[in-house]
């Protein structure tokens, strides 16, 4: 697409709307709340500024610097003249197309570092005064291209900090397994191969599993890599299963002939396609010696349902005598139906159902009624049923491990409340958080925008330059250094910008990045911030493997 038409419509006019003589303007991108993830505990993940200042290169390049000047310029007027409705004067852009290239510099903070809110992350200027419109022409396309690798970026570094500080709890001499516990399942729910790859390879600064293909060919165009990027294993989907029938034979010999076909390597089945708790309770005991004589993990995947409780099963309840009052009506009548005949329990009734859940009616050690849930397939839970088949290990931190030759992923609708909850949950049970892998969809990397975490692009400061004439016939020039700011006062403060020309630093006491405003052009150039791009050229180019190691810092 040609770039002049990338952009918001009233960009069209602002280089005539600055004061005369302007030369310069200087502006910023931040990100100035997280009130909409908290999660993200005061901190975001510088990610993605070199990606997006490769693809707005790319973008001039091939669709203005490389086309025919006469051609291009004349799309550009015939558009914005039909789209304002007005003549429009193209001399600006063509002056920038006989340059041949964009006279701006580009600061970013090093990609991988952690953030704290209102500090930012990339800072543009102009670097020939005749282009001074350039700089915030360019505000949409920046942040466009840029609020979501840094929101996923940020929202991926959550997931790893959760589950590595369950791991650390349950399971320390496992840890480089939540390199791949968070996995990539958001491709079909982003909005187009472009998001997969900005949000892709976010998720990437964190976790090393993907299913989303197009985060290898972002990662090898944009970040250099010509190694490993993510991986996955082989796995169904519910069309295999579907295929090879759906009595209960037909459906256990699709597991036989998976492992048949597939004898070595982790390989994912999903498993609710018709029945998941007989599929744990009848078919995987049957097939047990060939599943552990296989050399490879076999993960059984859900699909379905509450991905808490189908991992970790539903949670007993235990009431007494006292809290009998808070009961439901009807289950109080229908248990002292069956339960209090002579004044004692009845053994005859001691189990029965209300509703959908199985309750066993019983006599604690003081005499007193007690109920609870009976231990049913959907009230032990996927990796109850799969120890109690196929055992494991328990480490020193006193945590079950399932053998390693079976496992499980659950991948619909995971959020970080039910990370957390399933991680809590399994722990409460006594098994290791890392018996189950956690597929990441587009529920986590679709439901956000630019105002996640308050991204917004905004210029800091301008020179101009006025000439006067003089009696003598001469004239002369004054540079106007102007610290701009905008500080609405109908805002709670959200949108109050920073000042001048702007420094970040590191706290000498808590190593935190700190901005300061309002600098000289000496302090300025120090600093966190590093120039990326400047003139058409690129400097201090990262890769992927430099991001992820700053991330894991």
């Amino acid at each position: 697409m040609n770039p002049f038409l990338a952009t918001d419509g009233y960009k069209t006019g602002h280089h005539l709307m600055y004061p005369k003589g302007t030369s310069l303007v200087y502006s910023n991108f931040t990100p100035r709340s997280d009130k909409h993830f908290p999660d993200s505990k005061g901190y975001i993940i510088s990610f993605g500024q070199q990606m997006i200042m490769r693809q707005i290169k790319g973008i001039f390049d091939a669709h203005f610097f490389g086309r025919n000047k006469e051609e291009v310029l004349n799309e550009i007027k015939s558009e914005y003249q039909m789209y304002l409705g007005s003549e429009y004067d193209i001399s600006h852009i063509a002056r920038l197309h006989d340059l041949g290239y964009l006279p701006i510099h580009v600061k970013a903070i090093e990609e991988g570092s952690r953030v704290p809110i209102r500090v930012p992350v990339l800072t543009i200027y102009n670097t020939l005064p005749d282009f001074y419109w350039i700089t915030n022409f360019l505000e949409t396309l920046i942040s466009n291209l840029l609020w979501k690798p840094i929101t996923s970026a940020t929202i991926a570094d959550a997931y790893r900090r959760n589950l590595l500080d369950w791991a650390k709890m349950t399971d320390i001499d496992n840890i480089g397994f939540v390199d791949f516990q968070g996995h990539d399942f958001s491709m079909r729910g982003l909005s187009g191969v472009d998001s997969v790859i900005q949000s892709g390879l976010g998720h990437a600064t964190s976790f090393l599993g993907s299913d989303s293909l197009p985060v290898i060919y972002g990662a090898r165009k944009f970040y250099d890599e010509d190694g490993f990027v993510v991986g996955s294993v082989n796995a169904t989907e519910h069309s295999v299963m579907c295929a090879g029938g759906a009595s209960n034979g037909e459906e256990i010999e699709t597991f036989r002939r998976l492992m048949e076909t597939f004898p070595t390597g982790p390989l994912s089945v999903v498993s609710d396609t018709w029945d998941l708790w007989k599929v744990c309770t009848d078919y995987l005991p049957a097939l047990k010696s060939e599943i552990m004589g296989r050399d490879g993990t076999l993960v059984i995947r859900p699909d379905s349902g509450d991905p808490v409780d189908i991992i970790c099963g539903k949670e007993f309840t235990t009431i007494s005598k006292t809290q009998w009052p808070t009961l439901d009506a009807a289950f109080q009548a229908q248990v002292a139906a069956m339960t209090f005949k002579n004044g004692g329990l009845d053994s005859e009734y001691t189990n029965f159902l209300y509703g959908d859940i199985y309750y066993e009616i019983y006599i604690d050690d003081t005499n007193d009624f007690r109920y609870r849930i009976i231990k049913t397939p959907e009230v032990k839970g996927v990796i109850e049923l799969l120890w109690e088949t196929f055992g494991g290990t328990t480490n020193e931190q006193g945590y079950k491990v399932l053998d390693s030759h079976i496992g499980a992923i659950y991948g619909d609708s995971i959020t970080l409340a039910r990370a957390q909850q399933i991680c809590s949950r399994l722990e409460s049970k006594g098994f290791a958080s890392t018996n189950v892998v956690l597929g990441i969809g587009s529920f986590t990397y679709q439901h956000n925008t630019r105002d996640t975490l308050g991204m917004a692009m905004k210029a800091t400061y301008v020179e101009i330059k006025e000439v006067k004439p003089l009696v003598s016939g001469n004239t002369k020039t004054t540079l106007h250094q102007r610290e701009i700011f905008k500080d609405p006062v109908t805002d709670d403060g959200v949108k109050k910008s920073a000042k001048g020309l702007l420094h970040v630093h590191r706290n000498a006491s808590t190593g935190d990045l700190e901005l300061t405003d309002q600098v000289n052009w000496l302090m300025e150039a120090q600093g966190e911030l590093q120039t990326i791009f400047v003139d058409g050229n690129f400097r201090n180019i990262t890769n992927l493997a430099s991001v992820r190691k700053l991330v894991r810092e």
